[in-house]
C-alpha cells in the first residue's frame, strides 16, 4: 500500500497540512525549515512550468493531426467527431449550469491569507472591459510567434499555433508523412517525462500544502473550511459525473440503438471496472474494444477506429472536472471571473481535454493550461491533488463509457449508410 502513488499523495498532503499548522501554532516556522520547504516547492513548480508549453503544444497537435485520417474517411470520421464534440459540449454545459446555479463552495469565504495572485500568464488582462478590448486582448495573445508563446507561457498563443499547425499539416501533408510520426513521438516523449514528474507528486504536494497551511493558519481562516469546500467541490464533481454517465450517455444510446440503460450498463461493466481501477483509458482500450465487438456487436471496422480515437480526444469527464476545478480554485484565490471568462474557461477545458494522455492524473497537464489562462497560480493545483486521484477513477470510467456509446452510435450510422 505504501508503494501506491494515491496513498503517497494523500499521506504527503495530510502530513504537510498537519506540520504546517503545528509549526505556525507553535510560534512560527523556523527559517531553515521554511527555506527548505520553499526550495522543494519552487523546484517542483519549476519542473511543471518547464513542461507546460511543450506539453500543451504537442498534445493538441497530436490530437488534431490524428484527425487527418478522420477527415479523409468523411462519413465515419464526421459522425465520430460530431458525437465526441456533442457529448463533451453537454458535459461542459452541465458544469456551466452548476457554476451559475449551485456552486456550493461559495457558502464559505475565499482564502484571504495567501500570496497575491500573479497574472503574468492570464488569458485576458485586467481592464479589458469593452467588447473591443476583450477581442483585442484575445487576438493579440492568440496570433503570436509559436516559440515566443511557449517561452512566455502564452496559453492562448500556444493553443492557436497548435491548431493552425495541425490543420495545415492535415490538409497539406499525405497520411504517410514522417511529420505525423514525429509529432506522435514527441508527444510520447513528453508524456513519459510527465510520468516521471507524477512520481514526484508526494514531495511537491507536501511542500506546497505545508506552506499553504502555515499561511492560512496565521489569519482568520478556519482549517476546517478548506476541507469543507473540497468536500463540496468533490461532491458536485461526482454528482455531475454520475448524472452524465447514468442518465445522459445511456439516454443517447437508447435513442440511437434502442438499448435499455440497464442492459447497456450491464454489458459495459467489465471495461468500466478496469477503467475505475487503472484510471487510464488507454490501458482499458483492449477490454473496451473486445466488449464493443463481442457484447455489443459493433463492427470491428468501427470499433478499431472509433475507440482508439476516443481514448485520445473524447474526455467528457476530464473536460467537466478541469472546468469546475478552475472555477473553484479561482474562487478560493479571489480571482473575479466575468461571465465571458467563465465561458472561456469551459471552452479552454474542452480544448485541453483533446489529446490528453490516457494515464492516471493526466488532467494535471490540462489543469495547468486552464489555470494559467485565468491567472490562478500553479500551486493551487496542490489543493486539488489530494482528492484528484479518487475523482480520476470516476471520470476515467465516464470517458470509457462515452467511447463505447460513441462506438454504438457511429456503428448504427455506419450500417445505415452501407444499406
Amino acid at each position: 500500500m505504501i508503494k501506491n502513488l494515491t496513498f503517497q499523495v494523500f499521506l504527503a498532503g495530510l502530513l504537510g497540512v498537519a506540520l504546517g499548522y503545528y509549526f505556525e501554532s507553535a510560534g512560527g516556522t523556523p527559517a531553515s525549515v521554511e527555506a527548505g520547504i520553499s526550495f522543494l516547492k519552487d523546484t517542483f513548480l519549476a519542473i511543471l512550468r518547464m513542461l507546460i508549453g511543450p506539453l500543451i503544444f504537442f498534445s493538441l497537435l497530436n490530437g488534431i493531426t490524428s484527425l487527418g485520417s478522420i477527415v479523409r474517411l468523411k462519413t465515419l470520421g464526421g459522425a465520430t467527431i460530431g458525437y465526441y464534440f456533442f457529448t463533451t459540449l453537454v458535459a461542459t454545459f452541465l458544469g456551466l449550469l452548476a457554476v451559475f446555479f449551485i456552486h456550493p463552495w461559495t457558502d464559505y469565504p475565499p482564502l484571504e491569507n495567501i500570496a497575491s495572485v500573479s497574472r503574468s500568464a492570464s488569458l485576458l488582462q485586467p481592464g479589458d472591459g469593452s467588447l473591443f478590448g476583450v477581442f483585442g486582448s484575445i487576438s493579440s495573445q492568440a496570433f503570436t510567434n509559436p516559440i515566443a508563446a511557449i517561452a512566455n507561457l502564452n496559453i492562448l498563443g500556444i493553443v492557436t499555433n497548435a491548431v493552425l499547425f495541425g490543420l495545415a499539416a492535415t490538409v497539406v501533408l499525405p497520411a504517410e508523412s514522417p511529420f505525423f510520426e514525429l509529432v506522435r513521438n514527441c508527444n510520447l516523449l513528453i508524456s513519459k517525462i510527465l510520468g516521471w514528474v507524477i512520481l514526484l507528486l508526494p514531495i511537491g504536494i507536501f511542500a506546497i500544502l505545508f506552506e499553504f497551511s502555515s499561511q492560512t493558519n496565521s489569519g482568520d481562516m478556519d482549517g476546517g473550511t478548506l476541507i469543507s469546500q473540497l468536500l463540496d467541490f468533490s461532491g458536485l464533481v461526482v454528482g455531475l459525473t454520475l448524472f452524465h454517465g447514468l442518465i445522459v450517455l445511456p439516454l443517447i444510446a437508447w435513442l440511437a440503438v434502442s438499448i435499455s440503460p440497464f442492459e447497456l450498463l450491464k454489458k459495459i461493466s467489465r471495461p468500466m471496472i478496469v477503467a475505475f481501477s487503472t484510471s487510464s483509458s488507454s490501458s482499458t482500450l483492449p477490454v473496451t474494444i473486445r466488449t464493443a465487438e463481442e457484447d455489443l456487436s459493433v463492427d470491428p471496422r468501427v470499433s478499431s477506429f472509433v475507440l482508439p480515437l476516443g481514448a485520445t480526444i473524447n474526455m467528457d469527464g476530464t473536460a467537466l472536472f478541469e472546468a469546475l476545478a478552475a472555477i473553484f480554485l479561482a474562487y478560493l484565490y479571489g480571482v473575479e471571473l466575468s461571465t465571458i471568462l467563465v465561458i472561456t474557461v469551459f471552452l479552454m477545458a474542452m480544448v485541453a481535454s483533446i489529446g490528453a494522455p490516457g494515464m492516471p492524473s493526466a488532467s494535471m497537464a490540462g489543469m495547468q493550461m486552464v489555470l494559467l489562462a485565468i491567472g490562478v497560480p500553479l500551486e493551487a493545483i496542490a489543493i486539488l491533488l489530494v482528492v484528484e486521484r479518487p475523482l480520476d477513477t470516476i471520470r476515467t470510467s465516464l470517458n470509457v463509457e462515452g467511447d463505447i456509446v460513441g462506438a454504438l452510435v457511429v456503428n448504427r450510422y455506419f450500417k445505415s449508410q452501407a444499406e
